[in-house]
């Protein structure tokens, strides 16, 4: 199979795929795979594999293809190629949960010339944190309909989240609605489950409980369904808040005590600052001072291991909603520490800022 025909069928797959013949769309991709002679048509429908097995949440798979992509890209000897199909690698190990091979993976798209890689902060700063899936919806909408709907649903999350937490609880809902209604569409499981997440969190937002626990079951069975630990992670702990909303701290122990396993399993340290922020409060209401304290210490263990605090005035980041600023050497500080401070330089390692970046 030539370079013209490989062209022709991989748009048939993408065709079938975008009208939700996915089973289809992967039998025509993998027969281009398998026939093609054409290097650069190869690697352009491994990615078309991998991001399918993505969305449908086979990460095997996803892995799978994301190592043969690696190979291809070597073939072809072009660095742009090379970057792309590492950060498929490193995207495949993180759905896996391999997170050191993430990061190994992410540092070597770092040291390749022209790399761009987008990080988030799990910080407090909503405002922030809103402002990017807005201007995301606007580039979708900008593009039209032909644009592809997952980036629309994306940003729609995205948005969904973010106001939840600024407690836009309708705004919200509506966001996650239309995330949800595409994510249907298109068959995106691990979507639909974040969004039945979201949904739960809203309903608890709004002391709803009753609506929150069918939505974080169904959030569950999908998450452990595609094997998404971290998501898995996320439900254990909504589930632990709505029990305090009901003064069951015992059975929010339960959940926060699974929540645990599968966080220390994993080496998630954000996960286990959340379990101890939990457990706090759920101890100091209990009047348990031991348990209180053992969970104060592993917090604040936690944040120094992060680093989780502002290099300036030494408090945590994450505890309120505070403006946050980071350099380009990937320190953060408050953007009032930062102002106050008046210096020209990052506070931590003295390193020359140059048009400081909002997080």
């Amino acid at each position: 199979m030539g370079q013209d025909q490989t062209k022709q069928q991989i748009e048939k797959g993408l065709q079938l795929y975008q009208s939700n013949q996915t089973e289809k769309a992967l039998q025509v991709w993998l027969r281009v795979l398998e026939k093609t002679t054409d290097a650069a048509g190869r690697f352009r429908v491994l990615g078309c594999l991998i991001t399918a097995h993505s969305e449908m949440g086979r990460y095997k798979d996803m892995l799978k293809f994301a190592v043969v992509q690696i190979d291809t890209a070597r073939e072809l000897e072009d660095p742009d190629y090379l970057t792309e199909s590492y950060l498929n690698l490193a995207r495949s190990n993180e759905k896996l949960c391999e997170f050191q091979k993430t990061i190994s993976y992410c540092k070597t798209c770092l040291n390749m010339q022209g790399t761009t890689v987008s990080m988030q902060l799990n910080g407090q700063d909503y405002e922030k944190a809103l402002f990017f899936p807005c201007k995301a919806a606007e580039l979708v909408n900008d593009y039209g309909k032909g644009w592809s709907l997952k980036y629309r649903a994306m940003s729609q999350y995205y948005m969904a989240v973010a106001y939840r937490k600024l407690g836009h609880l309708a705004d919200a809902m509506e966001c996650c609605e239309e995330s949800m209604k595409i994510a249907l569409q298109h068959g995106d499981r691990p979507l639909q489950a974040q969004c039945l997440l979201c949904f739960a969190d809203i309903h608890r937002s709004r002391m709803d409980v009753q609506t929150a626990f069918p939505r974080y079951d169904s959030s569950m069975s999908i998450m452990t369904e595609i094997g998404n630990r971290l998501g898995q992670i996320q439900v254990l702990l909504g589930v632990a808040k709505c029990w305090v909303i009901q003064k069951e701290p015992d059975k929010a122990l339960e959940s926060i005590e699974k929540a645990h396993e599968l966080a220390e399993g994993l080496g998630n340290k954000l996960g286990l600052l959340k379990i101890h922020c939990l457990c706090e409060g759920i101890y100091r209401a209990k009047g348990q001072q031991r348990e209180l304290r053992n969970h104060v210490v592993k917090f604040h263990e936690c944040v120094e291991e992060m680093e989780l605090y502002c290099g300036m005035c030494g408090e945590s980041i994450g505890d309120q909603n505070h403006q946050l600023q980071a350099l380009p050497c990937s320190h953060v500080f408050h953007l009032k520490c930062l102002q106050t401070n008046g210096t020209r330089g990052c506070p931590n390692c003295r390193r020359a800022s140059v048009k400081p970046g909002f997080v």
